[in-house]
């Protein structure tokens, strides 16, 4: 599998990441265990997690094989802090305090003794910007953290963290992004090649929803019928995704693959697009997407796509004339 730098920084990372979030819950210890397998073995290292996914037992499942199935030398393990765990003072949010108590967690349920990339989850409007750097700062300096990034921040958030002089750099930040979420190209992907920070999209298959799979119904075994992710699929199911999917589905057909690769490729390379976060419940899942590893889009089909996805620019993205 290709490798990519992420950001400006020196961190290499397979040009697909594996997503953790249903694991130890809907992606029990076994399952993990074959996904991992089969991604490290087809090149893959980046694999993301967060220390509120299934409360912590993602990340503990994750360090379980980290222990004593791939090597930890193989993969790059990236976290995440800010959401919130607990009720306690400490229990969420990105004060220095809640966020040094968060990485402690979470390297104690990876069982490791530092995170590649430390994320923070969100934008926390109560805390300065400063005191939040502050404790990234910290980390970096105890060698708890490598590499820091930021998710789900907007534009200006983005921007103003990664001006913010005398602090660690921002070297990515994950998204959302899809044929169905481009909303990040009017300000944060601008903002992100501006200071050289990587885009992480998670979710690159519109939640599943551009596999195909929902265009008939709600299959049992999906996330569409999970009690968890219901509403997390349900938000792209609309109109104006079926049409984007329809096309997605024509170009599969007419190159001969799956509409997975054909939408796994076009946010892969992006402008900007580092590694795609995907989520795979079985093996069988997961190879789909590692099969997108071989696809590059034609021209004619990506601008196809790009048009039938295309999103409103306006004042100020676009300047007056």
């Amino acid at each position: 599998m290709e490798q990519r730098h992420l950001g400006r920084s020196g961190l290499r990372v397979s040009r697909l990441g594996l997503g953790t979030m249903t694991w130890g819950r809907d992606t029990d210890a076994e399952t993990a265990e074959a996904l991992l397998i089969a991604f490290t073995e087809a090149g893959g290292t980046l694999v993301d997690t967060a220390d509120v996914y299934v409360e912590g037992e993602s990340e503990r499942v994750l360090g379980r094989l980290l222990a004593g199935i791939v090597p930890r030398d193989q993969v790059v393990v990236a976290t995440k802090a800010v959401a919130r765990r607990d009720d306690g003072p400490f229990g969420g949010g990105a004060s220095r305090g809640a966020l040094l108590a968060a990485l402690e967690g979470s390297l104690r349920r990876l069982d490791l003794d530092h995170v590649d990339l430390w994320q923070l989850h969100a934008w926390d409007a109560t805390v300065p910007l400063e005191e939040t750097l502050s404790a990234v700062d910290a980390a970096v300096t105890g060698g708890k953290v490598r590499y820091a990034g930021v998710s789900n921040y907007a534009g200006w958030q983005l921007g103003t963290a990664a001006a913010l002089p005398g602090h660690t750099p921002i070297v990515s930040t994950q998204v959302e992004y899809s044929l169905l979420e481009r909303g990040i190209e009017r300000e944060v992907a601008p903002a992100a090649e501006h200071h050289g920070i990587g885009l992480l999209p998670w979710a690159p298959l519109g939640r599943g929803v551009l596999t195909g799979k929902y265009r008939n119904g709600t299959p049992a075994d999906s996330r569409g019928a999970s009690t968890h992710y219901a509403g997390y699929v349900e938000q792209h199911r609309t109109d104006r995704a079926a049409r984007i999917v329809q096309a997605v589905a024509t170009a599969a057909d007419g190159l001969g693959t799956s509409p997975l690769s054909v939408a796994l490729a076009w946010v892969r390379d992006r402008p900007g697009v580092v590694a795609p976060i995907v989520g795979a419940r079985d093996a069988t899942q997961l190879a789909g997407s590692l099969a997108a590893e071989t696809l590059t889009l034609p021209p004619a089909i990506r601008a196809a796509l790009d048009d039938v996805s295309a999103i409103d620019f306006g004042y100020p993205e676009r300047p007056l004339v």
